[in-house]
């Protein structure tokens, strides 16, 4: 049964997820970011144990884009289609909200490719680039493989529409201001 996780679930979502992070497969959740992100998250129980034995998140990264994330079922459950009923809970939910495309970083790509996922270059993620993958120790050498399935239409860009991620595709943010320093300019 897919639901809502609760906050007693995160030590066995814990648990689950840093069982793969043990082996390289996907970043390590504290149960403090856990807690934080609660609410991303989805959980399959066993019907007769009710033990959750599949996760999976979906994290909104912009106004037009969401990441699902943190996609884990037990060894034991595998082959029972968990996998896919999680990601699928998490697509409802981001068009529920009316996100026009869900992206994941993955070594399971025909997995996705199966739910009508593409692959696409990385490149193409630029904000992705500023949040998880800060903290990862592949970020110099990632060999995950980005995969992106469109929910909607995309939209006409607008120019200057600030919640357009296609408009700002490529920008990479830049401080304007450094921590201590004034804005103003130096007077000669």
């Amino acid at each position: 049964m897919i639901r809502r996780a609760m906050v007693s679930d995160v030590r066995h979502i814990a648990e689950l997820i840093n069982t793969y992070a043990g082996t390289g497969q996907m970043l390590f959740r504290s149960h403090a970011e856990l807690y934080e992100t609660i609410r991303d998250f989805f959980v399959y129980s066993a019907d007769e144990t009710k033990a959750v034995v599949g996760v999976c998140a979906l994290e909104i990264v912009w106004a037009d884009l969401a990441e699902v994330k943190s996609l884990a079922v037990h060894p034991e459950w595998g082959g029972r289609h968990i996998g896919r009923e999680l990601v699928e809970a998490a697509i409802t939910d981001a068009r529920a909200m009316q996100i026009q495309r869900v992206f994941a970083l993955t070594y399971k790509q025909k997995f996705f490719e199966h739910l009508g996922f593409s692959v696409v270059d990385r490149s193409k993620l630029p904000l992705k680039v500023w949040s998880d993958c800060l903290k990862c120790s592949k970020r110099h050498a990632c060999d995950e493989i980005a995969v992106v399935r469109e929910l909607f239409p995309a939209p006409a860009v607008a120019e200057g529409n600030p919640d357009s991620l296609a408009a700002l595709r490529y920008d990479v943010p830049t401080p304007l201001v450094q921590l201590g320093t004034s804005p103003r300019r130096n007077k000669p």
